[in-house]
């Protein structure tokens, strides 16, 4: 007995590919939503490292960091980089780190060597 082939079914291939594409976006979609909340976890982070380098000028460092950057340590604005979006200037000047405790340093430098004002930043408490 011989077998005849049957040619491939127009709307199985249809269905193939749909579900092929809704595994793709997904996956994509989960793999956003890790990422946005990697973020958040870094952000939550942030606000009591900031508080620690900070000492009594808490409340002022996280206005003006949450304004900056949305205490993100990526943040970046052409030249401006970090939790305080700090210059290439300030950053030679004042140091720069990867890290939040290293921009919250580098931050207060720059902020006690203005005379414990907030002018050079462009967001203000």
């Amino acid at each position: 007995m011989r077998y005849r082939k049957h040619p491939p079914d127009p709307d199985a291939r249809f269905w193939v590919l749909v579900l092929v594409v809704v595994a793709i976006v997904v996956v994509l979609m989960l793999a956003v939503r890790a990422s946005a909340e990697s973020i958040a976890a870094k952000q939550a982070r942030a606000r009591p490292i900031i508080c620690r380098v900070f000492g009594p000028y808490c409340r002022e460092a996280l206005a003006v960091s949450w304004c900056e950057s949305r205490w993100y340590v990526w943040a970046t604005n052409g030249q401006y980089r970090g939790l305080f979006q700090m210059g290439s200037w300030e950053r030679r000047t004042f140091g720069h780190g990867p890290g939040a405790w290293a921009q919250a340093r580098a931050a207060r430098r720059y902020f006690v060597a203005s005379g414990r004002d907030w002018s050079p930043w462009s967001c203000r408490p």
